[in-house]
C-alpha cells in the first residue's frame, strides 16, 4: 500500500506537469510515449517472438499519435520539403500500409510468427494508439481550447473517478460479485458506487469550468454532459474488464511494472482508453 501511495502522488506531481504544458509539444510527446509502452506490455505479454514485429509495433505506437490533428505536424510540415505530402496522407493510408508490413514481415519470418501474433500486435499498435491519440484530438477540438481540454479531464474523471469508487465502494459495501470469472474483486454494489463518485466529481469539475473558463458552458450542454457521465462511466468498467479478460488469456498479473505497485501504462490507463473515444464521439454529435 505505502509504494502504492508513493507512485499515486509521483504520477499526480507529473499530471499536473504535463497538464501545464497541455498546448506544447511535451505533452504530444508523453501521449506518444504512453502510447508505445501500452503497445509493448500488451505485445510482451502475448509473447510475441518475432523480434522485428515488437520494435515495428512499438515504433508504431508511437508515432500513431502524431497523426491525430494537423497542428501536432504543423512544424514538421512548414520546414519540411516532404511537409505537404506528411500532411496529405490521411490516417487511414497509414493504418493500411502498417498492416501490409506486418503481413509481409509474417511471410517472410512464417516459420515463428503464428497469425495471433501479427492480430495481437495489429490490436496493440493501431486500436490502442487511437485511444491514446483523442487525448490530443480533444485538445485540438475546438476554437475555445479551455473546452477541449475540459472534455479531457471529463473523460478522465469518467474513468478514474469511477474506479477510485468501485474500489472505496467495494471495500465499504460489496457484496454481490459482478464478474466472478474475470475480476473476482470487483462487485455490484461498488460498481453503482463508482457511478455516483464519477457523477459527483464531473459536476464539481463543470461548476470549477465554468468559474475559471473564459467562456462558461450554457445549461443544455452542461446536461448532455451530466446525462451522458454514468454510460461513459460505464464503458470505463468494461474497458477495465476488457483488461483483466486479456490478462486472464495471458496468465499475468499485471501488463508491466513501470508505475510500482500499480503495474504498467495498460493497467491504469485501461478504462480511459473506453472513456475517451466515447467523449469524442459526444463532443463530435453534441458540440460541433
Amino acid at each position: 500500500m505505502k509504494q502504492r501511495v508513493i507512485t499515486a502522488v509521483v504520477l499526480l506531481a507529473l499530471l499536473a506537469l504535463v497538464v501545464w504544458q497541455i498546448n506544447t509539444p511535451l505533452f504530444v510527446a508523453v501521449i506518444a510515449f504512453l502510447s508505445a509502452v501500452a503497445a509493448n506490455e500488451i505485445m510482451k505479454c502475448a509473447k510475441v517472438s518475432n523480434k522485428f514485429i515488437l520494435v515495428f509495433g512499438t515504433a508504431v505506437a508511437a508515432v500513431f499519435p502524431l497523426f491525430a490533428t494537423p497542428k501536432v505536424l504543423e512544424p514538421i510540415v512548414e520546414a519540411n520539403t516532404w511537409g505537404p505530402i506528411i500532411q496529405a496522407v490521411p490516417n487511414i493510408v497509414f493504418v493500411i500500409a502498417v498492416v501490409l508490413v506486418y503481413l509481409l514481415a509474417m511471410l517472410k519470418g512464417y516459420s515463428h510468427t503464428k497469425f495471433e501474433d501479427v492480430a495481437i500486435s495489429i490490436f496493440a499498435s493501431v486500436i490502442v494508439p487511437f485511444g491514446f491519440s483523442i487525448f490530443i484530438r480533444l485538445r485540438d477540438m475546438f476554437i475555445n481550447e479551455q473546452f477541449g481540454i475540459y472534455l479531457i479531464f471529463y473523460a478522465l474523471i469518467c474513468a478514474l473517478g469511477t474506479d477510485s469508487g468501485a474500489q472505496l465502494g467495494g471495500m465499504a459495501f460489496g457484496k454481490t460479485k459482478m464478474s466472478p470469472n474475470i475480476s473476482p474483486k470487483k462487485t455490484v454494489e461498488g460498481a453503482a458506487c463508482g457511478l455516483v463518485f464519477s457523477l459527483i466529481l464531473n459536476a464539481i469539475a463543470f461548476v470549477i469550468y465554468n468559474k475559471v473558463a473564459d467562456a462558461s458552458l450554457d445549461a443544455v450542454g452542461a446536461t448532455i454532459l451530466l446525462a451522458c457521465c454514468i454510460p461513459v462511466s460505464f464503458m470505463g468498467m468494461m474497458g477495465d474488464l476488457s483488461a483483466s479478460v486479456l490478462k486472464r488469456n495471458f496468465g499475468v498479473k499485471d501488463f508491466g511494472k513501470i508505475f510500482p505497485g500499480h503495474g504498467g501504462v495498460m493497467d491504469r490507463f485501461d478504462s480511459v482508453l473506453f472513456t475517451m473515444p466515447v467523449t469524442y464521439a459526444i463532443a463530435l454529435i453534441a458540440f460541433c
